[in-house]
């Protein structure tokens, strides 16, 4: 009978064993305390705060719809935390990164379908690389030397 009249008047019929749910209920509210428990986890494994950020970033990345939010948080990490305030953690990041980096650029400078103008800026990133990663260590050996693991002190 429900269906006949919803017929009639062009409106989808409503299954009665079906209920209207409340739209404060269908709410993701599980997806929020899986957030909360990842970060809860991250600390009680002493995982770096710059870790705990990123972690955030990528899943607030993954829910916006906006591409590139979590490695532009990154960058910034590395750039405020590591480079300009001398904390350990984001250069050592930056330094495997640029030591991966360095090992795939090796390994397309052996490889012989490369022409020589192209070799020769293969050979030049090569030495950027280099030079970048030993500048990272003097950074890292001074920020070892000057400064105290970042820690949070309670009042």
């Amino acid at each position: 009978m429900a269906e006949e009249q919803a017929e009639q008047e062009n409106v989808p019929a409503k299954n009665t064993n079906e209920q209207e749910l409340d739209p404060i209920v269908t709410q993701a509210h599980g997806v929020q305390q899986q957030v909360k428990m990842e970060i809860l986890k991250m600390i009680h494994s002493g995982e770096s705060p710059f870790d705990i950020i990123y972690h955030i970033a990528k899943r607030l990345e993954d829910v916006s719809g906006e591409p590139g939010y979590a490695k532009y948080v990154e960058d910034q990490i590395r750039a405020v935390y590591g480079f300009a305030l001398e904390h350990v953690k984001p250069m050592k990041d930056e330094l495997h990164e640029v030591e991966e980096r360095l090992k795939r650029i090796e390994k397309s400078y052996e490889n012989p379908d490369f022409t020589e103008e192209e070799h020769i800026r293969i050979g030049f990133a090569i030495n950027r690389h280099k030079k970048n990663i030993e500048r990272l260590k003097v950074m890292i050996q001074k920020a070892e030397a000057d400064h105290d693991d970042m820690t949070i002190v309670k009042n």
